[in-house]
């Protein structure tokens, strides 16, 4: 037996002291606790009061015979192992006390190890017993906490303020919570269990979960957020992901919901202040641009070096903020929808190709290589405003020739991933610190330290091909290691003409 099991409580019932004195001897060695009685009524009593486990039951004996004490026993239903010693009568007898529930027999007169041997079955079976009940036990425990958990995670889903969705893989809701009604106009008793277009008008949308459910999508970065507008001026906004099984496999989406119909008024009261007073600087500022420019061509030869340096230094100054403004009207544009000019269709792949061509002088100028890698896949056309791809991938490809030094290499790739067109633009330049990541799609946000603060901008070229690639239900992502260079990766689903 293991030192950390508990021993064993045995009790012999038997009128013969020597038979019961050899008994102790035998199973003390084993490790059990030992109790003993000349009569069946002291072993009965005995069994009332401790915890016994098994009993050796001699068959014969003065007063109450060994069956009746066998009877009781049994009646007790203590879970007791009883082993009947049978010596005075045949085969039958111990045949019978099995039939009323004794677990062994041993004849007499016995030998020790035919004992030991008898014993130790009962003490597995004693463990093994012991070993079910404690599964059982757990497995109840288990089901049970399940079942709370189950109880929570609804309770969760039922009071959260956005609106959640599930679905299997067949496209076919399978949860929905009451904001979820709420936000889609349902009615209030709307139950799950019907298809995605039963609770969803929007057709773009529908498909896009319906194709997330069935596992259409590479990974996460493939999936576009996307904007519902709707009537009385409300807008959500819908992030959906799949939900997968153990190995991997797709099981259905879960969609989310969330109201920003307050962020949409603020952001549109901003970006309408912003292109106003932008408006009506950037006349003012263009006539001040202009007449420095005739000051400084007409009195080149009667000013003095440190006043013309002073007349180019402001003339640069009205320019860049002229360019600033444009920004800004650019990106008020965007914000407010009004970004496609003229919708065509669009080869991505030659599309890049020319904007490497036209910025091939200014990487030369600091002996960097440009290279667009080659093309594997078949890439397919687009329907979108050139301008707005032109501006998107202008504005990279720029910012990696910026922020790249002397002889380095901006590459970058096109190919086909999923449903979308995936474009990376790579460079070995200075590299971007964690720290800063989450905030280079800010407004006016320049990444400033001794290798970058010479660099001239805005601030503003980031947001507007975040606000662009938004625009065409894309997906824009960074990756950078300082000193090692950064990966701008941009997803374009291949039908998009949105404006």
């Amino acid at each position: 037996m293991e030192n950390n099991t508990p021993p064993i409580d045995i009790l012999v019932i038997d009128d013969e002291k020597s038979l019961r004195d050899g008994a102790e001897r035998v199973l003390s060695r084993m490790g059990c606790r030992v109790s003993k009685a000349s009569r069946g009524v002291e072993g009965l009593d005995i069994i009332e009061k401790e915890n016994v486990s098994i009993v050796l039951l001699d068959m014969k004996m003065p007063g109450i015979d060994g069956m009746e004490v066998l009877r009781r026993i049994m009646i007790m239903d203590k879970g007791i192992l009883v082993i009947v010693i049978t010596g005075y009568a045949t085969v039958e007898t111990a045949i019978e006390a099995m039939k009323q529930g004794a677990y062994d027999f041993i004849p007499k007169p016995y030998e020790p190890d035919q004992l030991r041997i008898v014993v130790n079955r009962a003490i597995d079976k004693i463990h093994l017993t012991k070993d079910a009940e404690k599964l059982e036990r757990e497995q109840r425990r288990t089901l049970a906490d399940l079942h709370t958990e189950q109880s929570r995670v609804h309770a969760i889903i039922e009071y959260l303020p956005n609106g959640v969705m599930v679905t299997d893989d067949k496209g076919v809701v399978v949860l929905i919570n009451p904001s979820f009604i709420d936000y889609m106009g349902l009615d209030p008793g709307t139950e799950p269990g019907k298809k995605l277009e039963n609770y969803i008008e929007d057709k773009d949308l529908c498909k896009l979960i319906s194709d997330i459910s069935r596992g259409r999508y590479v990974d996460f970065d493939d999936i576009p957020t996307y904007e519902l507008d709707l009537t009385g001026g409300k807008f959500l906004l819908v992030r959906s992901r799949p939900v997968l099984g153990e190995i991997g496999e797709c099981l259905g989406a879960v969609v989310n919901l969330m109201d920003v119909s307050a962020l949409k008024a603020l952001d549109q009261v901003k970006s309408e202040f912003v292109a106003k007073v932008s408006h009506e600087l950037r006349s003012p500022l263009s006539t001040i641009h202009e007449q420095l420019a005739l000051v400084l061509a007409d009195m080149v030869d009667n000013i003095s070096d440190n006043d013309q340096h002073i007349l180019s230094r402001a003339k640069e100054k009205t320019k860049g903020m002229i360019s600033t403004i444009g920004d800004l009207l650019d990106l008020s544009r965007i914000e407010a929808g009004n970004i496609a000019k003229e919708i065509k269709v669009v080869c991505l792949d030659e599309f890049i190709k020319g904007i490497l061509d036209f910025l091939e002088a200014k990487a030369k100028a600091k002996n960097q290589t440009l290279i667009l890698e080659p093309i594997e896949d078949s890439i397919p056309e687009i329907t979108a405003d050139p301008m707005s791809i032109e501006s998107i991938f202008g504005n990279l490809i720029t910012n990696a020739i910026n922020y790249t030094q002397e002889g380095g290499e901006i590459k970058v790739n096109v190919s086909l991933v999923g449903i979308n067109i995936r474009v990376k633009v790579s460079d070995n330049g200075f590299g971007i610190d964690p720290k800063y990541m989450d905030k280079i799609f800010d407004r006016f946000y320049r990444v400033k330290n001794d290798k970058t603060r010479f660099i001239t901008g805005t601030g503003l070229g980031l947001p507007i091909v975040k606000g662009l690639v938004d625009s065409l239900g894309g997906y824009i992502d960074v990756e950078s290691e300082v000193g090692i260079g950064t990966t701008f990766t941009v997803l374009i689903p291949v039908k998009t003409s949105r404006r």
